[in-house]
């Protein structure tokens, strides 16, 4: 067991939990520059999604911060999409160019995150085909990549003005949650590589850094700050990907 690997996955976990993601990009990049091996990166990447946000999730529910009825879209349509991309047949080298340049857009996203916000204000009344759209077209690269798509959704919906802060974030929370459950359906259907002796240590790591973030939140944390230096990380891990593969 890599004892750095593991308490990377709790910094990663505590950090992106803080501000309300589950960490998959990062994860995938870490695992990439450590040469995990690649049927083992993507379920391992999902699961640890799903640890982290699934906490985060029920609390937005349970506060009513998650409108079921204004939500829907993004998450049925993204389910079964991220199951496709999940299964979808992929190529080692193919998967590393598509994480490769994943990443870079990840990392001008978060760096630019506050630009992407619009003027703050909020739209009555989305049309549902435009979450169809949205939840569908990320939900199958989240499957295909292994990543939630939380850090893609939520900057479009500050952009489009979808609803308050607090929304966007239980919404973004949520829909990890769904696509990393459907990508790695797709992935078990296809006899993903599940080697637990690596999966079960990091999955413990993240559950404890990401119930630690959650509950610090940004008030302990400079969100700006952390999410400039993560952007920055990713943005050298996917130049790394690209070079290498």
């Amino acid at each position: 067991m890599d004892y750095l690997l593991v308490v990377s996955f709790f910094a990663i976990a505590m950090i992106y939990a803080s501000v309300g993601f589950g960490g998959g990009t990062s994860y995938l990049a870490l695992m990439a520059m450590m040469a995990v091996p690649f049927e083992t990166m993507r379920p391992a990447a999902l699961l640890c999604n799903i640890v982290v946000v699934t906490g985060g999730t029920w609390i937005f529910y349970r506060e009513g911060l998650l409108d079921i009825r204004q939500s829907w879209p993004f998450l049925v349509f993204s389910v079964p999409l991220a199951f496709v991309g999940g299964y979808f047949p992929i190529r080692e080298g193919t998967f590393f160019i598509i994480l490769g340049l994943t990443l870079i857009v990840a990392a001008i996203v978060l760096w630019f995150q506050d630009n992407l916000s619009g003027s703050g204000t909020v739209r009555e009344g989305s049309p549902w085909y435009q979450g169809a759209l949205l939840g569908g077209g990320i939900g199958f690269l989240s499957g295909l990549v292994s990543v939630g798509g939380g850090i893609f959704l939520s900057p479009l919906l500050h952009f489009l003005g979808w609803d308050h802060a607090k929304k966007i974030s239980a919404l973004a929370s949520a829909f990890i949650l769904v696509n990393s459950l459907g990508g790695l359906a797709g992935q078990f259907t296809r006899s993903a590589t599940f080697d637990w002796s690596l999966i079960l240590p990091l999955a413990v790591a993240v559950l404890a850094g990401g119930q630690v973030g959650s509950r610090w939140g940004a008030r302990k944390f400079n969100a700006v700050h952390i999410r400039k230096v993560t952007a920055l990380l990713i943005f050298v891990a996917g130049m790394n990907i690209l070079f290498n593969h």
